[in-house]
């Protein structure tokens, strides 16, 4: 049995397929979404959406956002979505050092360009955890080398 999964920001459609599992980053923690899940909406942090098909697991990068679940659809509304292997990690940390110098120069005066800064910084931070944590495990299926549950470079 599976569970239709799509995964989509305003620009794009991100992930559309049949899935047996999707983890995603709930405001208040994981959550574990199965076919015929009890139907739900919640907000989502930024953080890591995982989804498995017969064994082989995908992982997005997001940047917050909404998640309808209904027992045979998981619709995940996200403000910023990118595939694991899609994502240029020197890219990610420009733009993470560009956001921390903003930071470093001094809080803002206007509220909402203080939170432009502090968004750009978590969407950046997110990017780097996930592409680096996944680029490690494919180069080490890659080796057949096994993985062991450590993150550390080969």
């Amino acid at each position: 049995m599976t569970i239709q999964c799509d995964i989509v920001t305003q620009e794009r459609s991100v992930f559309s397929d049949q899935v047996d599992y999707v983890s995603l980053p709930g405001t208040e923690g994981l959550m574990g979404i199965l076919p015929n899940h009890a139907s739900l909406l919640t907000a989502l942090a930024f953080g890591e959406v995982m989804v498995r098909n017969k064994g082989d697991e995908q992982f997005f990068a997001i940047g917050g956002g909404y998640a309808e679940v209904q027992p045979d659809r998981v619709t995940i509304l996200a403000d910023s979505a990118e595939h694991a292997g899609d994502i240029d990690l020197e890219r990610a940390e420009k733009a993470r050092s560009r956001a921390e110098k903003a930071m470093k120069e001094g809080v803002p005066e206007d509220a909402a360009r203080y939170a432009q800064i502090e968004t750009a910084l978590r969407r950046a931070q997110i990017r780097i955890d996930v592409g680096v944590r996944r680029s490690s495990r494919r180069r080490r299926r890659q080796l057949n080398v096994p993985d062991l549950g450590g993150e550390e470079e080969l």
